[in-house]
């Protein structure tokens, strides 16, 4: 097996297809979706799972970071990324088992480099994440310098509704 950074990819199709959810139905919830996790290649090849809130944007997906750590290092050395949110499972009238929907995202991922769009992407996830009241402007004074953002190219993505019982 060689390096996972170099090889070619090939994605499967989804093994459950009458499970599948549309695209525009998987974008959709990763449009409203809160909490997801984000997959890179780690220290040693083992793969690095974080739980991290986001926001979609046009077919990416954009994180907050801090300047270093284990994540950082990941994407420094491997750009290949997975993606996977679960959206708040439901109950039917009268069942006791939930139906839950889940997308999977794989793609490529970067450090935004240029400061006016690292900005602009703090702000989109300030807005989705913070109160109205709060003083997202002032924090991005204060805390924006100290941040990083990472951008989520999907290159594939897809979703599945999942009966529990």
């Amino acid at each position: 097996m060689g390096d996972p950074c170099m090889s070619d990819t090939v994605f499967r199709p989804m093994r459950r297809f009458k499970q599948a959810l549309s695209a525009e139905e998987s974008i959709e919830i990763l449009k409203t979706g809160y909490r997801g996790f984000l997959s890179v290649i780690g220290d040693g090849g083992y793969p690095y799972a974080i739980p991290i809130n986001f926001v979609y944007d046009e077919g990416k997906l954009f994180f907050h970071s801090a300047r270093e750590g284990h994540k950082l290092d990941a994407v420094r050395a491997c750009d290949k990324a997975c993606f996977t949110l679960i959206d708040t499972p439901e109950k039917e009238p009268g069942d006791w088992w939930y139906h839950v929907r889940s997308v999977i995202c794989f793609g490529r991922i970067r450090i935004v480099e240029d400061a006016h769009e690292r900005i602009q992407r703090l702000r989109q996830l300030g807005s989705k994440y913070f109160p109205e009241q709060y003083d997202l402007e002032g924090d991005l004074q204060r805390n924006g310098p100290r941040a990083e953002v990472l951008e989520f190219q999907i290159e594939h993505l897809s979703g599945k509704r999942v009966k529990e019982n």
